[in-house]
């Protein structure tokens, strides 16, 4: 009968069994501050040895312990027989957790090897304080995070970008003190998600040792990510195996650069926290993860080749300078008819261009239609990829991200009089018109008879429309957002965000959101040179020609002596922002 316990024939067991100590089993656990014990080793006892008797029923007999290196003698022969501990030797495990199971090696090495990695990773504590894009004359209110970091050499700490974001102070604490340390940051890299800090507090570096850097992993090699996520205070270790290895999107910096995708479990907290092999290095720094309903475990890792270039960058600039890209957009060439139409022969590969960012070095060289043949010396597919390691493949971005701003390489084309040209073309960085993160930055605005100017960018899209603008922002901006490029390096979006009511702009209160295409007829190049032209006019009327044919005309001497009633009556400080009137 269901629910009911049969009585099991037998011994009847003892009211008092003897303990046994707690051993982790899964594959993710939390360390201690304990160096080395019981609590984390796994005791791997051999199998029984086989005998040619009956085996005896019932509960095995227990054979009294002894210490080791006793004497015992034997009966039959009256030999003494030495008496040693059980044969166990010691496996060292991907998560830093070893497994005893051999007498003949010892704790000491694999303790030695293993801690120092993790005492190198610190708890990463920062204060933020984001600019309020909707009202860029203040900030919103300060909130705090808790993120990993991990210690290199030079006395420096890596963690991620989006940990530090907009910070105002940041602490670290290492694993078992209770001391927090006030840190420096030197370098945020907010395409790749990378910051560098360190601590001018000499006992902060006292009994740390650096973490050093492995190899690019292949699939299926073991990883480790050890941090400090959400779930408890003390140090975390979770397991898993490389999935993946290709171009990611880096959500933080909007970005497409090389990237690990990991079934180890990347939570909240995580970020910034180093990835470990089997032998100990560091193959990358947890950084986002894929939440979805139907995925599980999809987390990912920036590879030390993305790491290596940021301090790189930092060590030959004194500061970050960014990944350059090949300011163009590319088509595929996998249509046959396509190909023939380019002039290719049957033994030619490579992507057609599309657009040329006008901004870009590359525009004084290569044009539309060109067919990219290779970049560096090495072959580009049909579909944009270029050979990786054994079996594998890549896109030709990976390249390219490979350089440093300013380095040159050389790129071979055929144009449509089936020409092959070869050129050497400068590197350098790319801003998009609608950039996708200010760097830190506050926002720039100007205020004149209640009308508020600034600039669009990804985060101002985000303030205005939520997490979903891609979806809810007008889509005029949108279409700027994801196919326009700039004609100028300091062409910018500038609209009217919002209209402070007040009596000169009666009519005028809908307007929200509208691109400012012209002053008095002449074009808006960005928001420095509307509050120029603004400030300098000595016209009867102030004319903004906008979006969707809109006007909005003011008076002139009207609309400056009433822009600082309203800018009392709102207690905001200033009509324009500190940038704009250097």
């Amino acid at each position: 009968m269901a629910g009911v316990n049969k009585r099991k024939r037998g011994r009847k067991p003892k009211s008092d069994p003897p303990s046994t100590p707690d051993i982790p089993t899964s594959t993710s656990a939390h360390i201690d501050d304990v160096v080395f014990s019981v609590s984390n080793v796994e005791l791997i006892d051999p199998p029984p040895s086989s005998t040619s008797h009956r085996p005896r029923r019932g509960r095995p007999r227990k054979t009294p312990l002894l210490p080791e290196n006793s004497k015992l003698s034997n009966p039959k022969n009256g030999k003494t027989l030495k008496v040693t501990s059980p044969t166990r030797r010691l496996i060292d495990k991907p998560n830093g957790i070893a497994a005893l199971i051999s007498s003949d090696t010892t704790i000491t090495n694999a303790a030695a090897r293993v801690v120092p990695a993790m005492d190198a990773v610190v708890k990463v504590f920062c204060v933020h304080t984001e600019p309020n894009y909707s009202l860029p004359w203040q900030r919103k209110r300060q909130y705090s995070s808790s993120s990993s970091g991990f210690v290199i050499k030079g006395r420096r700490v890596l963690t991620n970008a989006h940990s530090v974001e907009h910070y105002t102070q940041v602490k670290l604490k290492k694993r078992g003190s209770d001391t927090k340390y006030v840190a420096t940051v030197l370098a945020i890299g907010t395409e790749c998600d990378i910051a560098l800090l360190t601590v001018d507090d000499d006992e902060f570096w006292e009994g740390v040792s650096p973490v050093e850097f492995g190899d690019l992993p292949a699939l299926q090699d073991a990883v480790t990510v050890v941090g400090y996520p959400i779930g408890g205070d003390t140090i975390s270790v979770t397991s898993g195996v490389v999935s993946r290895i290709e171009i990611l999107s880096y959500v933080h910096g909007s970005t497409e650069l090389l990237g690990l995708q990991i079934d180890a479990a990347i939570n909240s907290g995580n970020s910034g926290g180093p990835a470990f092999n089997d032998k100990g290095n560091c193959v990358g720094i947890a950084f986002q993860s894929l939440k979805h309903e139907d995925v599980e475990n999809i987390g990912y890792v920036i590879p030390t080749p993305v790491i290596t270039h940021f301090i790189k960058d930092y060590e030959k600039n004194g500061a970050y300078t960014g990944f350059p890209i090949l300011g163009v957009e590319w088509q595929k060439m996998e249509n046959p008819d396509l190909r023939l139409s380019m002039g290719m022969k049957l033994d030619q590969k490579g992507v057609r261009i599309r657009r040329i960012d006008p901004t870009a070095p590359e525009s004084m060289m290569l044009m539309p239609s060109d067919v990219i043949l290779s970049f560096d010396g090495v072959d580009i597919a049909n579909d944009g990829t270029v050979p990786f390691r054994h079996g594998e493949r890549i896109g030709f971005s990976y390249l390219v991200s490979q350089k440093y701003s300013g380095d040159s390489a050389a790129v071979k084309v055929l144009r449509r009089n089936s020409e092959i040209l070869n050129f050497i073309i400068k590197l350098a960085t790319q801003m998009r018109l609608i950039p996708a993160h200010n760097k830190g930055r506050p926002p720039s605005y100007y205020i004149i008879a209640g009308f508020v100017f600034t600039t669009v960018s990804v985060p101002y899209l985000r303030s205005e429309y939520g997490k979903d603008y891609e979806y809810e922002a007008p889509v005029k901006l949108l279409d700027k957002l994801l196919h326009e490029f700039r004609q100028s390096p300091d062409e910018q979006i500038v609209v009217v965000s919002q209209v402070l009511v007040a009596d000169i702009n009666i009519g005028y209160e809908e307007i929200v959101n509208t691109q400012v295409l012209a002053f008095n007829g002449e074009r808006v190049k960005n928001l420095k040179s509307l509050a120029s032209m603004v400030e300098k006019c000595n016209d009867e009327f102030l004319k903004f020609d906008l979006e969707y044919q809109q006007m909005v005309v003011l008076q002139t001497k009207t609309a400056k002596s009433a822009t600082s009633d309203i800018l009392t009556t709102h207690c905001i400080p200033s009509a324009m922002s500190e940038d704009l009137r250097t």
